[in-house]
């Protein structure tokens, strides 16, 4: 079998059809950034009411829509749950089969149509009123069936869907998406939600492994090898082989840590006599140490950073004492490299 050969009119072909998908590809993100502008813009008081209404709920943010809106709505309640307001998604169809059974009456709905009119939110829009339940809707019609009963419309700009056919939901639901955010980073600002809270809620992954504190993961108690500046180096070598560290820290009458002795530093002073001095003569005085609540990442950061880099870290409180103490094996397996 012979290989044709690629002749520049079908290298020139590939290549316009590579410039048509790149350019319808322009397009929808730029039909779809412009949206947003206008989102923007748009914001008035009718969000700082949603916002308000969000954070006084004592009890859950139910999420709800049907179809692309629906797959929207499940992100936006994903996304309130991991940022401190508790919140899940119900599926407006199932809703009307026994679901509402979940909506309690301390909750608040949110509900999502990009028409207004969509049928199968009529019955959670009924249990809400029935029930005194807030209702904020987000859609791109008002008024509208939805809007209508709703305690706050969060309108969305008239802005034409990026399908050249202007049916298929793309526009709208990313601007849906973005209002969701928007309310969940507002939300999170309100209540002062921390990058500690924020790990509670993200315990696996990336995110979890970087939040790692060095509390989390530090050896304390019976597991840290201290000595006091006297102490023989025949003595601190025992204790320093004992606890594994590779290390054995010194500290003063006050409990202060006021120097460490490591593998380096029984290097430098090898001789006849090491073990017949005593700990103070060799230690290396005021070394690095790290706080409790300080991010594991940071005191590998405080291990690799110096010329000479070390393998273990002592933890100390604010008035010097070791608290515990931080090997780089722990951060590694702990995830944080």
């Amino acid at each position: 079998m012979s290989v044709q050969p690629i002749t520049s009119t079908s290298t020139d072909q590939c290549a316009t059809e590579e410039s048509a998908a790149r350019t319808a590809g322009q397009r929808v993100l730029r039909i779809e950034a412009a949206a947003l502008v206008q989102l923007a813009d748009k914001l008035d008081d009718s969000f700082d009411r949603a916002v308000e209404i969000l954070s006084g709920t004592r009890g859950r943010v139910v999420v709800t829509g049907i179809g692309k809106s629906g797959h929207v709505a499940r992100k936006i309640a994903a996304t309130l749950a991991s940022t401190g307001t508790q919140a899940f998604f119900v599926h407006a169809s199932e809703a009307s089969h026994g679901d509402l059974g979940m909506v309690a009456r301390d909750d608040t709905v949110v509900a999502l149509s990009n028409s207004g009119g969509t049928a199968e939110l009529a019955d959670i829009v009924a249990y809400a009123k029935r029930f005194k339940l807030p209702l904020i809707a987000i859609t791109s019609r008002a008024p509208s069936p939805l809007a209508d009963q709703a305690d706050v419309v969060l309108l969305l700009p008239d802005a034409a869907e990026a399908c050249p056919m202007g049916l298929a939901p793309t526009t709208s639901t990313t601007l849906m998406l973005a209002l969701g955010d928007a309310l969940a980073v507002a939300l999170l600002e309100r209540r002062g939600f921390s990058a500690e809270q924020f790990r509670v809620f993200h315990p696996g992954g990336a995110l979890g492994r970087r939040l790692v504190k060095v509390s989390d993961i530090m050896h304390g108690g019976e597991a840290l090898p201290l000595v006091p500046p006297a102490t023989r180096m025949a003595d601190a070598l025992l204790v320093m082989t004992a606890k594994s560290f590779g290390c054995v820290g010194i500290c003063d009458d006050d409990g202060r840590l006021v120097g460490i002795i490591t593998d380096g530093d029984l290097r430098r002073h090898m001789a006849g006599d090491l073990l017949d001095r005593i700990a103070a003569d060799i230690m290396t005085r005021e070394p690095r140490t790290i706080r409790p609540n300080a991010l594991a990442a940071e005191a590998l950061a405080v291990m690799n950073m110096s010329q000479r880099p070390f393998t273990s870290l002592f933890v100390t409180d604010d008035d010097g004492r070791p608290v515990g103490i931080i090997n780089v094996h722990d951060c590694l397996r702990a995830g944080i490299a």
